[in-house]
């Protein structure tokens, strides 16, 4: 008896794991690491400044910028302090309980940012395809109702994730596959029945991430059956152009989160080092590009940050 009731236990730490076979130079690969968060809170932060001091930015589309740059500085904060502490420091311990911390607000931001590209979504089709309702349709409420509604959908949905991995018993080595804890990598470490685990996750991942993406295929394929009925070519790229840095976020954001689902789920053989690619470009690139896209991208935003930078006057009007 006393045996299993050491096999069987609440582990007080986990392992984090960093790129399997580099773990020599990972002190050097910790640079660009560093760099990328350095880009990911700078850039956002100052998109969310620009669009906070620049009235003629007080407009649904950028309101909607800033709520995802708002999500991107938290999925930066989120993972940050393991993944500097495993490259930088190369301490893999982390205490079980602050693992489904980090774990819980990890998915509750990624389910957040799904929910504003869909509304961003929305934004372009209403744009596109009922200009002359455009700001009856968005109001002010409306908008902040619907981050209001991301922000709760993600909290609600994701709370259980914790509770439901806190009632299992752990027998196997507490070594995860990534630099940060993933709920579906630190379930794999459980002993014992996980079904219900396995169905609320893969329900959730349907329920929110699915049903996002369904429907924001959906929008573009009106957006896109629209634009086609344009008569001229140039009106067709104008109405296009603005919908570019939208579709390139959702790429990064989607082709990553399912192919690591994928392989989580079904992929037993693959290799470890495709694991931590897909991870880290799921939870990495998304923040770190988002910004340099739009600042790219958006005259708006572009100009005044060239003022920002040549320290010109009234640059906020």
């Amino acid at each position: 008896m006393e045996l299993i009731n050491k096999s069987f236990f609440q582990p007080p730490t986990l392992l984090l794991t960093g790129i399997p076979g580099l773990e020599a130079i990972q002190i050097w690969i910790s640079i660009p690491l560093c760099v990328m968060y350095l880009i990911s809170l700078l850039g956002n932060c100052i998109i969310l400044f620009v669009i906070k001091m620049t009235s003629r930015l007080h407009e649904p589309q950028y309101i909607f910028l800033s709520m995802l740059a708002t999500t991107d500085v938290g999925l930066s904060l989120s993972t940050l302090p393991t993944v500097l502490m495993v490259f930088l420091l190369n301490h893999r311990e982390i205490e079980f309980h602050s693992c489904l911390t980090q774990m819980f607000f990890i998915h509750t931001f990624s389910s957040m940012e799904s929910a504003i590209l869909l509304a961003m979504a929305f934004d372009r089709f209403v744009a596109i395809c009922n200009p002359l309702h455009y700001t009856m349709v968005l109001t002010s409420p409306r908008i902040i109702g619907m981050g209001i509604a991301a922000m709760v959908r993600g909290v609600v949905l994701m709370v259980p994730l914790p509770i439901l991995l806190k009632r299992l018993s752990f027998c196997k080595d507490v070594i995860l596959s990534h630099c940060y804890c993933y709920h579906p990598d630190v379930m794999k470490l459980a002993c014992g029945p996980v079904r219900v685990n396995i169905i609320y996750g893969l329900s959730l991942v349907l329920c929110s991430f699915g049903v996002d993406a369904v429907f924001i295929v959906i929008s573009y394929i009106l957006i896109l059956k629209t634009v086609l009925d344009i008569a001229s070519e140039d009106g067709q790229l104008k109405a296009l152009n603005t919908c570019v840095s939208h579709i390139f976020t959702v790429c990064i954001f989607y082709v990553p989160l399912i192919v690591l689902a994928l392989i989580h789920r079904f992929g037993t053989f693959t290799s470890p080092l495709l694991h931590v690619t897909m991870a880290n470009l799921f939870l990495f690139l998304t923040p770190v590009l988002n910004p340099l896209v739009y600042s790219l991208k958006t005259k708006q935003i572009r100009s005044v940050i060239y003022k920002v930078f040549k320290g010109r006057g009234n640059l906020f009007k």
